[in-house]
């Protein structure tokens, strides 16, 4: 037990270190993943068919493939053929790489989540809004944006909840993450080897901020319950 407690200070250090990593990869894929989402749900919808099918081509190539493998192709792929490493070197290229496979990815799961709430609204209120003198612009915007956004904050937020957890996938290119942290100490680091006990506890930060977050998602849609 006294080892438990003087380990503790040096685990925790780590974890903090790892856990904030963890959360600035989940942040920058939030910032670039909602908008692109928007986008890419934009082109699956396009009326021009050639746009719409390679859209949803490119969508459908992303959402069948892993995120490890996304992560491991992004990260190596230029250096392998092209013999040039684009994302830099050091702990801030492989950020960079993980922060754009998560964003690609993540941006085409959101945009389906936007296609099925855009598509859920009745027609009738497209239609209502045009009788009304109101362009489609307005109708979108002033009608039809707060009903889409209450019906797709379930699963916006089971994906955000997902996002937590899959950041750990970016120790498959080394990044330095929570996980990474706590595998550390098994392998041997800061003149601790050989102990499982700091990588079972990554499980609290995980538990903590989803709760956070699950907490966070649910207040707004108690205030989305207007558009019921």
């Amino acid at each position: 037990m006294d080892k438990f407690f003087d380990q503790l200070p040096i685990v925790l250090k780590a974890l903090n270190s790892g856990f904030l990593q963890t959360m600035k990869l989940f942040f920058v894929t939030l910032l670039g993943a909602l908008p692109l989402g928007l986008l890419i749900c934009s082109g699956s919808m396009a009326k021009f068919r050639p746009v719409r099918m390679l859209v949803r081509f490119f969508i459908w190539i992303i959402r069948g493939t892993p995120l490890m493998i996304q992560l491991l192709i992004i990260y190596y792929f230029p250096g392998l053929v092209w013999k040039n490493n684009i994302w830099g070197t050091g702990e801030g290229g492989r950020f960079f790489a993980a922060s754009v496979a998560f964003i690609i990815n993540y941006a085409c799961y959101f945009s389906e989540i936007y296609r099925g709430g855009i598509m859920s609204i009745p027609v009738g209120q497209d239609e209502a809004g045009l009788v009304l003198g109101l362009t489609r612009k307005q109708i979108f915007f002033r009608i039809k944006l707060l009903q889409m956004v209450k019906r797709i904050v379930p699963p916006i937020t089971n994906e955000v909840l997902t996002l937590v957890k899959d950041t750990s996938l970016a120790r498959i290119i080394a990044l330095q993450e929570v996980i990474w942290a706590g595998q550390a100490f098994m392998k041997g680091s800061q003149g601790i080897s050989g102990e499982i006990w700091p990588l079972f506890f990554t499980a609290v930060y995980y538990l903590v901020f989803n709760g956070i977050l699950t907490i966070l998602f649910g207040r707004l849609e108690k205030k989305l319950d207007y558009f019921r």
